[in-house]
């Protein structure tokens, strides 16, 4: 039996105490699913129901299950080992220390912060990405930034000759078959997200300024999928499917470890790292802006899948932040006697 009775509390108190419209959300237990879909897709401008099919807007979670993917198969393959100078593939990025492994791994140090970025036409953005100055971070601190992850979408497209987003497409989605994964979803499938300052609902259009601006070139947002997807793709990560991921199991396996220095906050390639309490074995961990997260538990093969939309009707909700964190923890709680 799937007992994470406590975490199911939580996620289902998110929709009762208003903090998120709705949420579809699953536990996995070796071979064993739970899922279940509680409160509505919307409440502006007006109330829908929540369909436990409905699509959402991973955001960050296409860093994962996107790119970070596409460069595990490139390095299975023997075609990277991700020690590559990020020079090697865009000469104009000035700082020849800058590796593939730290963008995978948010250590490269690149300053974030482009003044007026919401206001740039793609091609200006992706320069001013580009130009963007290694601060004396490098190396030393882990500061996730989208930053690192635009600039591994445009390595892909230097080595496959194609937009990012068709190349995640090509490599990744249609093998695994995922039929409800894609970059450009019927706005009908999906929960609306937030109003933009004009007063624009978006419905399947990505919520990130960044996302929207450089549409396929974006390596950091942009995908849409529903649960039932995201449980396949989970089960892959834990070993439980091989027909899904065109990746082994050993590329897999890897990926429950450190990548980063040791006095940096520990991550893996492209995902964030959690412990088991009692014996910290690493789980993997990735957040979407929007209001998604996944947590993988290889070693005792349980997982969760949380999918709300914290950012309706409005895009400031740090209630919920607060919120993930207890839940995460109280499912490192529960799954020790879950595994």
């Amino acid at each position: 039996m799937i007992e994470f009775f406590k975490t199911q509390h939580l996620i289902e108190s998110m929709v009762s105490e208003r903090i998120v419209p709705g949420v579809n959300y699953a536990f996995i237990k070796k071979k064993q699913v739970f899922t279940s879909t509680v409160g509505f897709a919307s409440l502006m401008p007006e109330i829908e129901q929540l369909s436990p099919f409905a699509l959402y807007d991973l955001a960050s979670l296409t860093k994962v299950l996107g790119t970070t993917n596409v460069f595990l198969k490139l390095k299975e393959e023997g075609k990277l080992n991700f020690t590559e100078p990020l020079q090697e593939f865009i000469p104009e990025f000035k700082d020849d220390r800058i590796r593939l492994n730290h963008l995978l791994t948010h250590t490269s140090g690149i300053r974030g912060w482009i003044p007026n970025r919401d206001e740039l036409a793609a091609p200006d953005l992706l320069k001013a990405i580009i130009g963007l100055p290694v601060t004396d971070e490098f190396e030393t601190k882990m500061r996730y930034a989208d930053t690192n992850f635009i600039l591994l979408g445009l390595v892909l497209e230097k080595i496959y000759g194609l937009p990012v987003q068709d190349v995640i497409r090509q490599e990744i989605i249609l093998p695994a078959k995922l039929k409800e994964t894609k970059f450009h979803p019927k706005a009908s499938d999906c929960v609306p997200t937030a109003y933009t300052e004009q007063g624009e609902l978006l419905q399947g259009i990505v919520h990130d300024p960044k996302a929207r601006v450089l549409g396929k070139d974006c390596g950091s947002a942009g995908l849409f999928s529903n649960l039932e997807d995201l449980i396949k793709m989970t089960q892959a990560y834990l070993g439980l499917r091989h027909d899904i991921l065109p990746l082994k199991q050993d590329t897999l396996a890897n990926l429950f470890q450190i990548e980063t220095p040791k006095n940096v906050h520990p991550r893996s390639w492209g995902w964030d790292l959690r412990f088991d309490p009692v014996d910290q074995h690493p789980l993997i961990y990735h957040t979407g802006f929007t209001g998604t997260f996944i947590l993988i538990d290889r070693l005792n093969q349980t997982a969760m899948v949380v999918l709300t939309n914290r950012i309706h009707p409005s895009g400031h909700n740090h209630v919920f932040l607060a919120m993930r964190e207890k839940i995460v923890d109280t499912f490192l709680k529960e799954n020790i006697y879950n595994g």
